[in-house]
């Protein structure tokens, strides 16, 4: 039943970012977006992933990265551009995008906040505008695994609460802010912080 409710507390939080999104950059069907860190995962049955591209009025003006296979994503999605890449090491040109989009991935990625510069950095390159949100690091609750305070216990103890098979760094607003090659205007939503920029 907590499961349920965090899955059902997730989604409504996911919707209230895309509207977000779509009220801060005004997308039109001739915009291109690019959504880092997708799961090979459809949408629906008690699962949030994957909502950007499941919600969005254009799915057919996205392309969706993902670290692993996308075989099932893109079943699930077939308008969508499915790639297959490193979100540090984009295969994109510069300014490609009209957008960039990531939600709760910037957390997940590996080698330190020099590996999370690397990623937000590279969905900066590619995209005119971005738009990142992260668990804030301040909220009481780490919202993985609904386990209150853990994830501020030191790097160790923390990795041998949290039962993650990946990185999990969270960020506070400086730290997120700090990420990107230019001023952003962070967002702080109690359990969710947006970085959008340029500012």
């Amino acid at each position: 039943m907590l499961r349920r409710v965090a899955s059902q507390v997730s989604l409504r939080s996911r919707k209230r970012k895309l509207d977000l999104f779509l009220a801060l950059f005004e997308p039109g069907p001739g915009s291109s977006v690019v959504d880092v860190g997708v799961t090979n995962a459809t949408f629906g049955g008690g699962s949030s992933d994957n909502f950007f591209e499941a919600l969005y009025p254009w799915p057919e003006r996205v392309t969706a990265v993902g670290a692993t296979e996308l075989d099932v994503f893109a079943a699930a999605f077939p308008q969508v551009r499915a790639v297959r890449a490193d979100g540090r090491e984009l295969p994109f040109a510069d300014g490609e995008f009209d957008f960039g989009f990531s939600n709760a991935v910037v957390e997940h990625v590996a080698g330190g906040r020099d590996g999370q510069r690397r990623f937000v950095h590279e969905l900066c390159r590619v995209s005119r505008r971005v738009f990142v949100t992260t668990p804030n690091r301040w909220f009481p609750l780490e919202v993985h695994t609904l386990l209150p305070f853990v994830h501020w216990l030191p790097g160790r103890a923390r990795t041998r609460l949290i039962p993650f098979d990946d990185v999990l760094d969270p960020l506070g607003p400086k730290e997120l802010a700090s990420l990107f090659p230019y001023s952003v205007r962070v967002v702080n939503r109690g359990m969710t912080l947006i970085a959008i920029g340029p500012e």
